[in-house]
């Protein structure tokens, strides 16, 4: 089992959980294997050397145990039924939004900034605009005290 990414940049490797959570969120939602077993997978056939793998793990099995809370925020701000959503915004909107919930520790900005670039890297050719639209509403509501405090 690979090591954790101790020595590497914290933001970096976190980055990269992130990346890496969205491609096995993806990969549930379209064949709808165990999350451990995607995660097995995750750790064996992929370089995970310098993902924040507690991260990774966090992402991947929180997020579905929270699905019907993240989906019910999302459902208000997005126009059209979630399955209709393409499945890999879908699972950037799914990080985002139980960022901005559950992980105060991270700036809305941040996780803003990190949606929209798993966007452009994954996502269809707009989808970083429909990403960074949602999730700013999102953040509105949920993050709306941090928001005043910067401007």
């Amino acid at each position: 089992m690979p090591k954790p990414a101790q020595s590497l940049n914290p933001q970096h490797a976190r980055r990269r959980a992130r990346r890496c959570a969205m491609q096995a969120l993806y990969q549930w939602q379209i064949s709808g294997l165990d999350l451990n077993e995607i995660e097995k997978q995750f750790l064996v056939d992929q370089d995970m050397s310098k993902v924040d793998l507690d991260y990774f793990h966090e992402l991947l099995h929180q997020i579905p145990a929270r699905l019907d809370q993240l989906d019910s925020i999302l459902k208000e701000r997005v126009d059209r039924p979630m399955e209709e959503v393409d499945p890999v915004e879908r699972a950037i909107l799914r990080i985002g939004v139980f960022e901005l919930q559950c992980r105060p520790d991270i700036p809305y900005r941040v996780v803003l900034n990190e949606s929209v670039q798993l966007a452009r890297q994954f996502g269809a050719t707009d989808g970083h605009k429909y990403i960074n639209g949602v999730l700013d509403k999102v953040a509105k509501d949920l993050r709306s005290a941090e928001i005043q405090a910067g401007r």
